[in-house]
């Protein structure tokens, strides 16, 4: 049985944008197919901002083309502006009102009349489990009730393509497994979802591909499974004690072993299982016996690391999600 393609829903070629002598977008392209998650990572400054100010027509690129839910940005923004929504960091709501009353106040901005503004805000509090809030006050919700509520807002006019921008930043862990659930609802209700975010491991999970910036150009793109390969496949992770952290690396004889922390020792394994006995034999021969000592796959922070380089580092999402 043949595949049925998935229309383009996000098409981005060549996009440039230059803020005087700062080029803060060259050249970047990306894609992603109708209900699917595409995953926009990059260090501060990297030109995430920018892009997602281009696709939702705030600001205009220099050259390059963009179409969103198969409207032209720049020929036609105001066919965009209907097709797609925005969500940010920072939840948007009258924190005086209830839940109910901030969805029917988006609805009756967008065109719905009251009884349509009712029916939306039960479906999306259906959608999104809120309907032991709709009559609690905004201002009383906790974090991750705020950010489904705000997200819940940003629905009422059924976008096409929604742009979560950081969507749970600050948040505690099970507010944003909350949030990720709610991601993954709408991927399965045929919106298609880009997101930016400051936890690659919310990346790793969510994204169905990732495309990674760095002053100002695509670097990267690929499944989370595509990414991790270019680390090398698999990982050997040494533990040892602390003060013999060189004396291990030495022994290992491995130009690309590098330690991230003090005590804990990554050597690439592009041969899997054979790396890892030839590294436990080296250690062996060295008398060195490790506290622990085994074979993962790479994470998506390594990922990172590897494809942005050193100057990263320092403005690097952050690793996990806890």
């Amino acid at each position: 049985m043949t595949d049925v393609k998935k229309p383009i829903d996000i098409g981005v070629r060549g996009l440039v944008k230059k803020f005087g002598d700062v080029t803060a977008l060259d050249g970047v392209s990306l894609s992603a197919e109708r209900g699917t998650v595409l995953g926009l990572l990059g260090h501060n400054g990297s030109g995430k901002t920018t892009t997602i100010s281009i696709l939702s027509t705030l600001i205009r690129a220099d050259s390059g083309t963009a179409r969103l839910a198969g409207c032209d940005v720049a020929k036609d923004p105001a066919g965009v502006r209907e097709k797609i929504s925005l969500t940010g960091q920072y939840a948007a709501l009258d924190e005086l009102q209830t839940v109910r009353e901030n969805l029917i106040l988006f609805g009756r901005l967008t065109g719905l009349d009251k009884a349509a503004a009712w029916k939306r805000a039960e479906e999306l509090a259906e959608l999104l489990d809120l309907g032991e809030l709709l009559d609690r006050r905004t201002g009383k919700l906790s974090g991750g009730q705020r950010r489904r509520a705000d997200i819940a807002a940003a629905l009422v006019t059924r976008p096409q393509v929604l742009f979560l921008d950081e969507p749970t930043t600050g948040l505690d862990p099970r507010s944003r497994a909350a949030v990720w659930d709610v991601v993954r609802s709408l991927r399965e209700e045929g919106v298609t979802v880009l997101l930016t975010t400051q936890y690659l491991e919310e990346a790793d999970r969510l994204a169905d591909r990732i495309v990674i910036l760095s002053r100002g150009r695509v670097i990267a793109e690929g499944t989370p499974a595509e990414l991790k390969e270019k680390v090398g496949g698999s990982i050997v992770e040494i533990a040892v004690d602390a003060d013999a952290t060189e004396e291990v690396l030495a022994s290992i004889e491995a130009p690309a072993a590098h330690s991230p922390e003090a005590g804990v020792i990554h050597v690439p394994a592009p041969k899997g299982t054979a790396d890892l006995a030839a590294i436990a034999s080296r250690l062996g021969d060295a008398g060195i016996v490790p506290r622990n000592i085994g074979l993962r796959r790479p994470t998506l922070d390594e990922v990172f690391l590897h494809l942005t380089g050193t100057d990263a580092q320092e403005e690097a999402p952050c690793s996990s999600a806890s």
